[in-house]
């Protein structure tokens, strides 16, 4: 057992970490600027030039096998990284990278599909969530009846990351439905549905700057061919897809945290009452240290999940814990930080509104707070996981 980064873990970070501050952190105010005048955070071309520079220092496909041209550094390089970038709000995304579940692809939708998405050629969404479901898999409305050599697909997806902007769509439908009453399981199928097939996306307002989509399929044809691992195999693909998220939830609040964290110890060195800094009140003090812990804590539960898929073990348990405790973590923090800085926290002249807002949303995307206590409840209670076995 480890429990310090070895000398190439932290010649990563540090990498990153130089990077996000010489190339995003600049950007800030112009996104802020963008998103207030309702355009996107920032034009495809800057984001190619990023991804550019990224490439050029070596980061490239950072999780996507070797044998794809990626750098494959494994899930808990991945976890240091993405800690790193989500210390900036700037939406950025390394390029050479595909959903896990496209690798279940076989050999001609790799070539079709898979390789083109790595090569940033096309663009991918994965589509579980309905209208009325949500996290509530069981009750999937959307259906896939068989004809011919051909699936025709009806139904409707909400709260869809990326479907707007999508060539394509892996969307689990229903195709059994006897089977699927029985165990809430079986019976679902992930079919790929390009976008020309006949899938129509529109945007979905919300508090945020997350541009989610809804999805709408109406007696849409999809070949046989389009069938993505088996029919109706479609939930454990799911689960695979939703198990890689939410860790990922948890290892945003932590970077997004960290920074929230030194700008409140920053202003309250600076901020004075009375003849005296603010940093110098112990409601203050407690409030830096409560949040400094929790971030702490949060961090090695991400790790934890991160390291337990590079084991090549099952890690739903952990990464709900992760993404539980990670995500009311990062609400806690900005609305300490936020209540440090006072009324200018509230303001748009700093983004500690924005990450406000963006933050709420960890709490119920990928797994609702609700959803994560169901699932770690469960199983202890079932005996799957045994008290003190999660390391």
């Amino acid at each position: 057992m480890h429990l310090r980064l070895t000398e190439e873990q932290k010649m990563v970070q540090a990498t990153i970490r130089r990077f996000v501050e010489r190339e995003l952190m600049p950007l800030e105010n112009e996104v802020l600027r963008n998103e207030r005048a309702g355009k996107p955070s920032l034009p495809p071309e800057k984001m190619e030039e990023l991804q550019a520079k990224a490439k050029e220092a070596g980061f490239w496909g950072i999780n996507t096998p070797s044998e794809y041209g990626g750098a494959d550094i494994g899930q808990m390089m991945l976890a240091i990284v993405l800690m790193e970038v989500s210390k900036t709000f700037v939406p950025f995304q390394f390029g050479g990278f595909a959903d896990n579940i496209l690798y279940y692809g076989n050999e001609e939708q790799k070539e079709k599909y898979l390789i083109p998405t790595i090569n940033g050629e096309k663009k991918s969404c994965f589509a579980m969530t309905e209208p009325g479901a949500g996290s509530d898999t069981q009750n999937i409305r959307t259906t896939a009846v068989k004809d011919g050599d051909e699936w025709i697909i009806n139904g409707e997806k909400t709260f869809i990351t990326g479907g707007n902007e999508a060539d394509f769509v892996m969307v689990i439908a229903l195709t059994d439905k006897e089977k699927h009453k029985k165990s809430g399981r079986d019976g679902v199928t992930c079919f790929i549905a390009e976008r020309e097939m006949g899938w129509t996306s529109e945007y979905i307002d919300t508090m945020g700057e997350w541009g989610p989509a809804s999805l709408v399929f109406d007696n849409v044809r999809v070949p046989e061919e389009n069938i993505l691992g088996e029919v109706d195999g479609g939930y454990e693909l799911g689960l695979e897809w939703i198990g890689f998220a939410r860790w990922v939830v948890g290892a945003t609040a932590v970077g997004a945290s960290e920074r929230l964290l030194q700008m409140a110890i920053d202003y309250s060195k600076e901020r004075e009452t009375f003849g005296r800094p603010i940093a110098d009140r112990q409601a203050i003090q407690w409030q830096i240290a409560d949040s400094a812990v929790e971030i702490e804590a949060a961090k090695w539960l991400v790790l934890n999940a991160a390291f337990t898929l590079d084991e090549g073990e099952d890690n739903r348990h952990q990464a709900s814990m992760a993404k539980l405790y990670g995500s009311n973590m990062g609400n806690r923090v900005v609305d300490r930080v936020l209540q440090i800085h006072g009324g200018m926290g509230y303001t748009r002249e700093l983004p500690i509104e924005r990450w406000y807002r963006e933050a709420r949303l960890w709490r119920i995307y990928d797994g609702t707070d609700e959803i994560q206590r169901l699932i770690i409840s469960r199983n202890l209670l079932k005996g799957n996981v045994k008290v003190g076995q999660s390391i």
